[in-house]
């Protein structure tokens, strides 16, 4: 069983599923530069950038499809102030939507084989569970890193200060850690690699 293995068959029709989504976000960034002016469109062309990253790296269509709805459902709730209106949203996309960006840059250590082919079967997998936790703590203090440049610089209606940071950060971590978690035990010996070289 492969780790990378495009899910077209729950997904079947000329029109995928997740291509749908990429339409959709395609379509939002003209209407948020509409009603949001230059943030608007910067951050929908950022989630627009986000939901090509299944395509590259041939990821299943179920996870193309979560990471593509989360990215586009959080855009839209900040620019529709939902955050402010729903106190629990903000945590919950922040551990969805970090665990789902850390499985991504899992998902890239393996489709591009950089983890050491000599290495035994279970020292990589646990190799590649504590790299996509750490890089969703990283992508975690990257994102409240631009959350506060966003209020000092963007605009001061972005939420920032030392509560609303350490509860991110906090929501971040848990959902980076089910994300290494998750992709590690995906990992399967013997496991081949799309190129045909053994992982």
């Amino acid at each position: 069983m492969t780790l990378l293995s495009h899910g077209t068959t729950a997904f079947s029709g000329s029109l995928r599923w997740p291509d749908a989504v990429r339409g959709v976000a395609a379509g939002s960034v003209p209407v948020a530069a509409s009603t949001d002016g230059f943030v608007g469109a910067a951050l929908l062309l950022l989630v627009l950038g986000g939901c090509m990253a299944p395509v590259l790296l041939g990821a299943p269509a179920e996870f193309d499809v979560a990471l593509c709805s989360v990215m586009l459902s959080a855009a839209w709730a900040a620019l529709l102030d939902a955050y402010v209106t729903v106190p629990w949203l903000d945590l919950a996309v922040h551990g969805v939507l970090t665990g789902l960006l850390a499985a991504t840059v899992g998902l890239t250590v393996v489709h591009y084989g950089l983890l050491a082919p000599d290495l035994p079967a279970p020292l990589r997998r646990t190799a590649l569970g504590l790299l996509t936790f750490l890089a969703g703590l990283a992508l975690a203090t990257v994102w409240e890193l631009g959350e506060w440049w966003g209020h000092e610089v963007v605009d001061a209606r972005i939420q920032v200060g030392y509560r609303d940071t350490m509860s991110d950060l906090a929501l971040g971590a848990l959902g980076a850690a089910v994300a290494g978690v998750v992709v590690a035990a995906r990992l399967r010996s013997p496991l081949t690699h799309p190129n045909g070289s053994d992982l």
